[in-house]
């Protein structure tokens, strides 16, 4: 199925994050805050009300976007969603890959030995939870594609989709969750010490030069399932 050619994907307006009523949806009120583009379609909803069809998978579309060797799509790598099978609950709402849990909970009682106290905001989310916030919310302002997916990854290109990502918060700073401002917390400086002791790896670092800088978001690559999975994350481009 073709989209309306009528429907310029990349004049959608801005989309700003609200709660989604979805149970794995512990990405609080700045994660939704933080999600702000939606640049394909307009919206879900209003594709099966006019078409009456099922959502429309992202490499179905027909749109020009720039991709590169390695199959970015507006500077996001593609991940596939790892199986269900493979995801175990750390706590309520918060799942990962049964692969980096144990060094997960570790780092964070490791921590805790030295006074900080990590808080986890976010875990595994699956490509449809993805699409949901990607594409249901209401648009506040215009933004080109470009600037809207330097902040928020599309469906099929999320790291959380993997299980080895986590985003990680200060609980004595609760107001830098999911913002810029967490590098100057505590539990920050101390995961630039010591994360790499537990092979966990920022993804978004401030000279990355597809994605926004963000402090709270981190990846796991301590198997060799998480190593094959970010292989091309990690090579230079």
């Amino acid at each position: 199925m073709e989209l309306n050619k009528d429907i310029d994907p990349f004049d959608i307006p801005l989309a700003k994050r609200t709660y989604l009523n979805n149970p794995n949806s512990t990405l609080l009120k700045k994660l939704l805050k933080f999600s702000p583009f939606l640049f394909l379609i307009f919206s879900i909803a209003a594709l099966r009300l006019m078409r009456n069809e099922e959502s429309i998978p992202l490499n179905n579309l027909k749109f020009e976007v720039k991709r590169n060797h390695d199959s970015r799509i507006l500077g996001h790598l593609p991940y596939e969603e790892t199986p269900k099978e493979k995801l175990v609950l750390i706590e309520p709402n918060i799942e990962v890959h049964i692969d980096m849990r144990d060094s997960l909970l570790k780092m964070r009682e490791e921590a805790k030995k030295d006074g900080i106290y990590l808080v986890f905001l976010s875990g595994f989310r699956s490509i449809n939870l993805q699409n949901d916030i990607f594409y249901s919310l209401k648009s506040i302002r215009n933004q080109e594609a470009s600037e809207r997916a330097r902040v928020s990854a599309p469906p099929g290109y999320s790291e959380h989709s993997t299980g080895f990502a986590i985003d990680i918060g200060d609980d004595s700073q609760r107001e830098t969750d999911f913002e810029a401002e967490f590098e100057n917390t505590d539990a920050f400086k101390w995961l630039i010490k010591n994360a790499a002791k537990f092979h966990f790896k920022l993804s978004f670092t401030k000279d990355n030069k597809f994605i926004d800088y963000e402090p709270w978001h981190w990846r796991y690559e301590g198997s060799i399932e998480a190593l094959k999975i970010f292989e091309s994350s990690n090579r230079k481009s």
